[in-house]
């Protein structure tokens, strides 16, 4: 394998906070190992339309509280092509990058792994992203403070819940996992988390009704897990309205909200552990991996692995929530 001299670095996806943390680490610890990097703007679309800069020590100054990327992020139906990727691979030429750090989630991970079996270009991916879905890592980048975030928004929306005795479907973020509004429901005393993981298995709504949920309390909380599985927390309360219209139901979805905001020192010391351990990656001739967070330990996961297995919940969380909403 030909020596590694100079690293390209993007942010590819949704935006998670603790992305400039990771960008930080990636770029000072690649200098003091001796390589030069290149920021690439606006993920896989910066690759192919050639945004690329020399990226420097003071470039990353000033940005491991803030969140968001500073490299900024964007979609790009040009990478998903032959012709688009053949672009970005000329591109890397150009500017004579010999390696890339692809921080983001399942989608740019998956970008990530065809472009380097297509080019034979070593990868190191970090799992950025807030759904905590990538498999072989405890925690992805920015889901403690999207957490945080969610526990925050339950404890507001509680007072006015107890006040008017109202039933509160809250939906999270998660897109197909339900680790965000699980954990998330347990953390804010919530009384239920209805997940995709397990709707397959019952019909959670009606478990919930059946359960009487509010025997005890004068308001419920319930957190949602957005997606097509579950039907969202408007769907859900549809059904509410429909089927049970003795409940006076409200939906709040949190949205965006969840994704923005300073990353909490859990988020900034993964980010800056995760980027520093990509360079040592490259170091030793690692290629097509995301670095991993197992056991507090960090881990090299093959891409294979962290795209294509799916991170399962944790059935004592599921039962800890249910003991515990009594």
């Amino acid at each position: 394998m030909a020596k590694i001299k100079t690293i390209g670095l993007l942010t590819s996806g949704g935006d998670a906070p603790g992305m400039n943390a990771a960008i930080r680490a990636v770029t000072r610890s690649a200098i003091f190992s001796g390589f030069k990097v290149k920021g690439i703007y606006r993920g896989y679309r910066g690759l192919v339309t050639d945004e690329i800069v020399d990226f420097k020590t003071q470039n990353v100054s000033n940005i491991i509280h803030h969140g968001g990327t500073v490299l900024k992020t964007a979609r790009c139906k040009e990478f998903a092509t032959v012709e688009g990727r053949q672009q970005a691979y000329e591109n890397m030429r150009k500017h004579e990058i010999d390696a890339l750090v692809v921080i983001g989630g399942d989608g740019s991970l998956t970008g990530a792994r065809e472009f380097a079996a297509e080019y034979d270009v070593p990868v190191v991916g970090l799992p950025g992203t807030i759904d905590n879905d990538l498999y072989g890592t405890d925690h992805t980048i920015g889901y403690d403070t999207a957490l945080n975030t969610v526990m925050w928004c339950v404890d507001r929306i509680r007072d006015t819940a107890s006040s008017h005795e109202r039933l509160f479907f809250i939906e999270v973020m998660g897109r197909d996992a339900g680790f965000l509004a699980l954990n998330g429901a347990i953390a804010s005393g919530a009384e239920a988390a209805i997940i995709p993981e397990i709707s397959t298995e019952v019909d959670q709504l009606a478990e919930l009704i059946k359960n009487g949920f509010r025997k005890s309390k004068n308001s419920s909380i319930v957190l949602v897990a957005e997606s097509p599985i579950t039907g969202g927390a408007m769907g859900l309360a549809e059904r509410v309205r429909k089927e049970y219209p003795q409940y006076d139901v409200r939906v709040t979805i949190l949205g965006h909200l969840q994704r923005g905001g300073s990353p909490t020192a859990c988020d900034r010391i993964l980010a800056s552990r995760m980027g520093a351990a990509a360079i040592d990656a490259l170091l030793e001739g690692q290629r097509n991996v995301m670095i991993g967070d197992s056991n507090e330990e960090i881990v090299y996961v093959p891409f294979s692995k962290a795209v294509h297995k799916n991170k399962p919940i944790d059935p004592e969380l599921v039962e800890t929530l249910r003991r515990l909403s009594i």
